[in-house]
């Protein structure tokens, strides 16, 4: 188990359950990369205090979860791949769309999430994903990507930004 999902020892079999239902779902509609993020997301989630994962229906926050890694990474949007349709996940749940929407809604704000976040993007997608770039410089917001070599360097030392381009 990675540092990323290290989880409190009282919530390893939620944990486990939860992520049964989201490899279930992204081995039969999605990919490894959202496999990877699902975990990542649930065992932030477990490590919170206190853990939200704690009460609720395991298929419900498996869904939640499932569908706000897809929102950051625009699974919706017919135009990308893998893609499904909103409600299609939801019902591989079990759920209606706007339990699984409602669900996704709270765990993004609890996350202080949204879409295009770099915390929760497809690491393929990340060199596309503009907001990763976004670094503050002499009170000006500019891509990472277009400034010197040493100030990239010091915005990855930093955190910033995701690797050197």
């Amino acid at each position: 188990m990675s540092e990323t999902e290290r989880v409190p020892a009282a919530l390893q079999g939620k944990y486990d359950e939860i992520v049964e239902l989201t490899d279930r779902c992204c081995q039969q509609h999605l990919n490894e990369e959202y496999r990877g993020l699902c975990r990542r997301m649930v065992a932030k989630l477990c490590r919170k205090r206190p853990s939200p994962i704690a009460t609720g229906k395991t298929n419900t926050w498996a869904c939640g979860i499932v569908y706000s890694v897809g929102r950051v990474n625009f699974l919706f949007d017919k135009s990308q791949t893998p893609h499904i349709r909103a409600d299609e996940l939801c019902q591989h749940f079990g759920l209606s769309p706007k339990t699984g929407s409602a669900k996704s809604t709270a765990i993004m704000e609890l996350l202080k999430s949204g879409q295009a976040d770099p915390n929760w993007t497809l690491p393929s997608r990340m060199a596309a994903n503009p907001v990763a770039w976004l670094i503050q410089v002499n009170g000006l917001i500019v891509d990472a990507r277009h400034m010197p070599r040493d100030i990239q360097e010091e915005a990855f030392r930093l955190g910033l930004i995701p690797y050197l381009p």
